[in-house]
């Protein structure tokens, strides 16, 4: 049985009949819907919540919303919404649709949603680059396929489908079990995953072990987790996420990587994972200036390239400065013999005189003291022995954090 409403979000001055036709859909299926308007145009409309109601919520009030220019009047409404959605005690679910405006409007107020509660955006975007509407959050997209116009013999089926699915997700809410351990989040890439796996191995019997792919969004939500006090300390692995950022790959963290143990002072352990590759698309979408570096095929969508000692020493200046700021229990472990399963000898990636470029820049930008250490060891990041040593020292200093400290009995 549903608790609370799906609530139905989109501009009814331009969407009112899909709008209607998805409620509609939800209430035959015993699912209660509330269709919200969140129109930038004062029109009249057949809307549960209407838009001055959600404008209201803007910190300078509705006019801010209703000030006549498009760009200024979405992204005034997009804040509204992200406001009046986080006010609400009574939500089952949201599904949105909307182009490429309105997407851009629901998102952020969706990605500001709590994890685990339903979120479904029918999209004509949903088949480009979806990074930016779904961010770190578990918001699930749907290519509309046809343009919104009204309602069609396609587009009745794909928002028929889309209702059915998030009034399946709203009656059949999952909880999460009671689990006694304390969760940590990890990081991976396909080529540290020898190593991530034994790491978790050695911690699993103390530790609920959450694994991110380091895809940006990856790294995002991990971080996110951290921040809102869900996860207890990170095994962060694999900062492949540098990389991109500073060669313009796809995978790009933002400057606020690391943010999380910076504000939270959590145990953190970290490590060179990935730091050899940039991550483009197909090969032809590699950039021109970079069509003569050591390129690797990873699958027909994925084209990696191998850093270079410039970027490795920028990569370990980047690194150690956000180290510098954790107040928290810091130790980064590296590995002399490699950064991935591609950078070992004989593979197309070793280097040694680029990976030793960004140790001689992180070991020069890190300011060490007994709670910030940088640990040099003469393995490879995928070797038993590295994985045993990354769980040794995060087992460590979790238990030195005060608030993980053993309590004596009273």
């Amino acid at each position: 049985m549903t608790t609370g409403y799906v609530y139905v979000l989109g501009t009814c001055d331009t969407k009112q009949a899909e709008l209607d036709y998805i409620a509609q859909t939800l209430r035959d299926g015993g699912v209660p819907a509330r269709i919200v308007d969140v129109s930038t145009r004062q029109a009249p409309a057949r809307a549960d919540i209407g838009a001055r109601t959600v404008a209201g919520f803007h910190p300078q009030g509705a006019e801010a919303v209703f000030r006549g220019d498009r760009g200024q009047s979405i992204g005034a409404m997009a804040e509204a919404l992200r406001r009046y959605l986080a006010r609400r005690t009574d939500m089952a679910g949201v599904i949105a649709i909307g182009g490429s405006g309105g997407t851009a409007l629901v998102a952020p107020a969706l990605q500001a949603l709590p994890l685990g509660l339903p979120k479904l955006i029918v999209s004509t975007v949903a088949s480009g680059n979806t990074a930016p509407y779904v961010g770190g959050s578990d918001i699930a997209m749907l290519y509309s396929v046809t343009d919104m116009e009204g309602l069609n013999r396609l587009s009745r089926v794909i928002l028929c489908n889309a209702a059915h699915a998030m009034a399946g997700m709203a009656r059949a809410a999952c909880a999460s079990p009671a689990d006694p351990r304390p969760a940590i989040g990890l990081t991976m890439f396909g080529v540290t995953t020898p190593c991530v796996d034994q790491v978790v191995h050695h911690l699993s019997g103390r530790f609920d072990c959450l694994v991110f792919h380091a895809t940006g969004t990856g790294g995002r939500a991990m971080e996110r987790l951290a921040d809102d006090g869900t996860i207890r300390g990170l095994v962060d692995v694999t900062l492949t996420e540098f990389c991109d950022l500073v060669a313009g790959g796809i995978f790009p963290c933002d400057s606020d990587r690391l943010g999380a143990p910076i504000r939270t002072g959590l145990p953190y352990v970290g490590s060179c994972g990935g730091l050899d590759m940039v991550n483009f698309g197909a090969r032809d979408t590699v950039p021109e200036r970079y069509r003569q570096r050591r390129l690797v095929e990873h699958n027909p969508q994925i084209t990696l390239m191998r850093t270079n000692a410039d970027e490795c020493r920028e990569m370990g200046r980047l690194i150690g400065q956000q180290l510098n700021r954790c107040a928290g229990e810091v130790r980064f472990l590296y590995p002399e013999g490699g950064f991935s399963s591609l950078d070992q000898p004989g593979g197309p990636f070793y280097d040694p005189e680029a990976d030793e470029a960004f140790y001689a820049a992180l070991a020069h930008t890190l300011e060490q003291t007994a709670r910030r250490r940088l640990i040099r060891l003469p393995h490879a990041i995928n070797d038993p022995a590295f994985a045993a040593a990354l769980a040794h020292e995060f087992s460590c200093i979790f238990m030195e954090t005060p608030d993980n400290a053993p309590h004596s009995p009273q």
